[in-house]
């Protein structure tokens, strides 16, 4: 892999990452290992981190894929167990679990008089309570509770740091999507509150903030069952100056930069948007 940014303090440090069988964490894990680090690949889908960790070894990384619900407090401590054994203790933890849900979003952008009435559409007030509490629960406690995990091996220790994954929904919140950007907005108040909390004890807290790149989580609302794009995304290219989707890999050196104690040791607190500059633009 070649990285867009050299950065040589990461070689032989412990990354762990969660949600690392997706399409952005795998992308992150196999570039924190081309600079040198140990990646513990978590993910619910034990096979996929063990692929993306497989990829990493064919390259000549270090890499091991485990199986992690970040929701449940006993797998993760028997993760992190498992973790020491094979690598030792984290130096770097990215939250990079999470994702929307169908069942936590409305079918339209507005409610409309009469809707109230109509019961083939899925409304704000028809949303399911199970689907709400499951995608904000999966956002932010998937990103508090993996933290309480793993940080403990952080404390007193130099170097060590979290990075966790926000979105430009919580600088705006986007329609249609009120418990991903309620969520995502939680995850950025607490990467500045987990900032201040750690700042004593030598750990560095920050995020990035990705804007709009085409993955599998967000596939059913950027394009049609036909392959072409759907209404919404012509809006989010008409919204980002830059005029097009991010690409995974243009994550990459801003997280190598945030989590490089050498390139961003007076850093913290700070969430980085990586979005073409959507958030800067107000439409006109």
């Amino acid at each position: 892999m070649q990285l867009p940014l050299m950065v040589d303090d990461l070689k032989g440090k412990v990354a762990v990452v969660t949600g690392a069988g997706g399409v952005i964490c795998s992308e992150l894990s196999m570039a924190l290992a081309a600079a040198g680090a140990k990646v513990a690949l978590l993910d619910r889908s034990e096979e996929k981190a063990e692929a993306a960790a497989e990829e990493i070894r064919k390259a000549g990384g270090v890499a091991k894929g485990y199986f992690a619900n970040v929701l449940d407090l006993k797998v993760l401590e028997d993760c992190r167990q498992k973790v020491l054994k094979d690598f030792g203790p984290c130096d770097i933890l990215i939250n990079g679990a999470g994702g929307n849900n169908p069942r936590a979003q409305t079918d339209k952008e507005y409610f409309e008089l009469g809707d109230e009435d109509n019961n083939e559409i899925k409304t704000f007030f028809n949303l399911s309570d199970e689907g709400i509490q499951f995608v904000f629960n999966l956002n932010y406690l998937g990103t508090l509770m993996p933290t309480q995990v793993f940080a403990r091996d952080m404390i007193g220790r130099k170097g060590c740091s979290i990075l966790n994954i926000s979105s430009m929904n919580a600088f705006t919140p986007l329609t249609k999507i009120p418990a991903y950007s309620a969520a995502k907005a939680a995850v950025s108040n607490f990467t500045q509150w987990l900032a201040v909390h750690f700042a004593k004890v030598g750990i560095r807290v920050n995020a990035i903030a990705p804007g709009f790149f085409s993955t599998a989580q967000n596939k059913s609302l950027l394009w049609n069952e036909d392959g072409t794009p759907t209404a919404r995304t012509g809006k989010i290219i008409n919204g980002t100056p830059m005029g097009r989707f991010g690409e995974v890999e243009e994550l990459v050196g801003s997280t190598l930069f945030l989590v490089s104690d050498k390139a961003a040791s007076f850093i913290t607190g700070v969430v980085l948007p990586i979005d073409g500059g959507f958030s800067a633009y107000s439409g006109v």
